[in-house]
């Protein structure tokens, strides 16, 4: 979710805020299953303290900017807002933003780049910041006062971008403006502003204009009740006995004590639900809280998803489109809702026979205990599918647990990162931020700060439940620095010193959103915030950190982290090696399933919502696409945060991993540590940000462009039972 999973990052406007110049997209990145979340926005904000990069370095004050809440003084930082503090900060970035727009309509000047683009690079700067530092504090800060001022900041930011991007006067002055002298940079930025422009429909008559910025600013206030409806739905089943946990890791069972009551919670949170799921033998428990997991928002968000998808349609019909679909997809690398909509059977035509291959497998598992069953519920999958791995395969999930200690997980990232790209990370402790979880962190590059960025990975009430790549400020040459935050919920290290074992998946996850961040921090050095950071399509900008889980099952790299917490035995060769085996085992499911997310994204958004019920085309979905059937009395589309951010393009996970594997192909011919290729991969690939289209920098990486072929070799291969 870059606001996925399947959480980050990363890409913005989830919202559209800012799609004029700041060609934000909604930057934060979840991930649908196990190791999903759902998005995010990366259109999260900063304290307004323009900084140089030195001067960020040195913690001060850059003298352009008077001091807000976020105080620089003596070397100490304040990331922390009271709500008080929060609203007159956001009240000064909009108040700097509406002086430079006034400023730049002003000029009776010849339009040029001194007197138009840079003052509205400042004015972008200035929205920008304050969206992206609302969307981050609206979904993780501990205070809920502070989360309610930063949705209604965020509602204000986003009405004053759909303004910008309606005001006829602004367009017109940028229309005049010839840069065809300018360097590619330049021309890259008008390229995108005048097409955001034209899709935001300045171009149409007043009462249009009007009526779409009135339906812009709906979207955003159904967006942010639809995804606070999630979080805020955490429910829960009783177990009446301890006997009800068999299956499950002795440290899981030690954190669910029975309470007062004698009975035992298992809530929908992440480090709950996934667990159990997995290893909880009981399977009418399974069952119950599987369908709590899938009724999340439910019944509200019915209505409001109803309300969203009709609003987005009503402003594809206002811009001259057909439908959501057809507009959304007209600016990403596949172009059209019917190329996705190909794409989508195209890759589920390719994983059916790999599917079935895998759930033949999860049967004849289920049939040693059910010899009758002819099917595999949904909520068995996760089941079965770790007993299939132990008993086909030799590998039993629990057995890498004890390797993966969060905070050598943790310094293990930044070494094997720190590896790969010539980085260094320097812990950032002259600072408060909004959390004791909270930690700060530099990155440099020898001797230049290329960023800074915090972490905060531990469950806790009122919290983003998924895992994701929030921005904090976008990097501007010479004005700020690129800064951001990892939300995610990854086990917590208890006060009593028991260790915080982390599931494979989660390491994943980690490593996943991760690259989103280091994308992030590595492209923020550009003089245009519109190029600047992963501003590049939508469709691509999950590749690279894709790409970066590929790590997560290399020998060589996880004998750099992966050490038995209480022997400090590396992670055993012939573990890894079953590990890797196993791990081939569920891809056609997984893609099946992906595939149906994206077809629900889709198909939400191709056609008039008059003629479906939500509800009934997810049922009739899950009977095209899904591996297993439709469980009755479940609604996961009320929790189904991508269709927030991501709208129709769910899709994007999939045709990124496409980019991923192709580009990973790389690595894999020269060495997963070869040099050449991986600073090649960073300056080609990570460092341009949003100043080249995504088929550019891929084919400079490859040398070509980009195929299927090394996706197709990976779904196609056929793990080894007993290998």
């Amino acid at each position: 979710m870059f606001h996925n999973t399947m959480n980050h990052r990363r890409i913005v406007c989830s919202l559209m805020l800012l799609a004029v110049i700041t060609g934000c997209q909604q930057k934060a990145t979840p991930r649908m299953n196990s190791r999903s979340s759902h998005t995010t926005s990366r259109q999260n904000a900063t304290p307004d303290h323009a900084m140089s990069d030195q001067a960020m370095s040195d913690h001060a004050m850059s003298a352009s900017d008077a001091p807000t809440s976020a105080t620089v003084a003596d070397g100490f930082v304040n990331y922390d807002r009271t709500a008080d503090e929060f609203k007159a900060e956001i009240d000064n970035h909009l108040t700097q933003a509406e002086r430079l727009l006034d400023e730049i309509l002003a000029v009776k000047d010849q339009r040029n780049v001194k007197n138009t683009i840079e003052p509205a690079n400042e004015m972008y700067r200035h929205l920008s910041n304050a969206g992206e530092q609302s969307s981050l504090f609206g979904q993780s800060h501990p205070d809920k006062t502070v989360r309610e001022t930063a949705d209604v900041a965020m509602q204000q930011v986003s009405s004053f971008g759909t303004r910008l991007s309606l005001n006829r006067d602004l367009y017109e002055a940028f229309k005049s403006i010839d840069v065809s002298n300018g360097d590619a940079e330049l021309q890259r930025l008008m390229f995108k502003t005048m097409r955001e422009f034209r899709r935001s429909g300045v171009d149409r008559d007043e009462a249009t204009r009007k009526r779409i910025e009135q339906l812009q600013e709906e979207t955003v206030k159904l967006s942010q009740t639809f995804s606070n409806n999630i979080r805020g739905d955490v429910r829960s089943i009783k177990l009446d006995s301890p006997s009800d946990l068999a299956g499950l890791p002795q440290d899981y069972i030690d954190a669910h004590a029975p309470g007062q009551d004698g009975k035992i919670t298992i809530t929908t949170e992440y480090p709950d639900y996934i667990p159990f799921a997995k290893y909880a033998q009981n399977t009418d428990a399974r069952r119950e809280i599987y369908k709590e997991y899938r009724r999340r928002g439910y019944p509200d968000n019915l209505e409001t998803l109803d309300q969203l998808i009709r609003k987005r349609y009503e402003i594809a019909q206002l811009l001259g489109y057909k439908n959501w679909a057809d507009y959304i997809t007209e600016d990403k690398m596949i172009g059209s809702a019917t190329a996705v909509d190909n794409f989508i059977n195209r890759i589920a035509t390719l994983s059916k026979d790999p599917a079935d291959r895998d759930m033949k497998m999860l049967l004849d598992e289920k049939q040693k205990d059910v010899p009758d069953a002819t099917t595999v519920a949904d909520y068995e999958r996760s089941f079965y599918a770790e007993r299939v791995k132990a008993d086909q395969f030799n590998f039993d999930s629990q057995q890498t647990r004890p390797y993966f200690e969060f905070s050598r997980v943790q310094q293990g990232l930044f070494d094997v990162t720190s590896k790969l790209f010539g980085l260094q990370y320097r812990p950032v402790t002259n600072v408060k931020l909004w959390h004791e979880d909270v930690t700060c962190w530099d990155l440099y590059d020898g001797d230049r700060h290329v960023g800074r960025f915090m972490l905060d990975l531990h469950p806790r009430d009122g919290k983003y439940k998924h895992a994701a790549c929030f921005g904090y400020q976008e990097g501007i040459a010479g004005k700020q620095i690129p800064i951001s935050v990892l939300v995610c919920n990854f086990p917590k290290p208890t006060a009593d010193a028991q260790p915080a074992l982390m599931e494979h998946n989660q390491v994943v996850t980690f490593f996943h959103e991760f690259g989103h961040l280091l994308h992030a921090l590595l492209s923020g050095h550009h003089q245009w915030i519109g190029i600047s950071g992963i501003s590049t399509e939508w469709d691509f900008v999950e590749a690279p950190s894709q790409m970066l889980e590929e790590w997560c099952w290399d020998l060589e790299t996880l004998r750099i982290f992966a050490k038995h917490y209480e022997s400090n035995e590396p992670i055993p060769a012939d573990l890894v090696k079953r590990m890797r085996i196993a791990q081939e085992f569920g891809k056609g499911i997984n893609v099946r399933q992906q595939m149906l997310y994206a077809a629900i994204s889709l198909n939400f958004h191709n056609r008039d919502p008059q003629s479906f019920d939500t509800t009934e085309m997810l049922k009739e979905l899950t009977g095209r696409y899904a591996p297993s059937e439709y469980v009755e009395d479940t609604y996961m589309h009320c929790s189904f945060g991508h269709l927030t951010g991501y709208s129709a393009i769910y899709y994007t996970y999939m045709w990124s991993l496409v980019i991923a594997k192709d580009m990973f192909s790389e690595f894999q011919n020269a060495g997963l540590y070869n040099n050449e290729v991986a600073h090649r991969y960073r300056a080609t690939v990570l460092e341009p940000g949003g100043a080249k289209a995504a088929a550019m920098l891929v084919k400079d990486f490859l040398h070509r462009d980009y195929s299927f072929d090394a996706y197709g070799r990976w779904l196609k291969s056929d793990p080894k039972p007993g290998s």
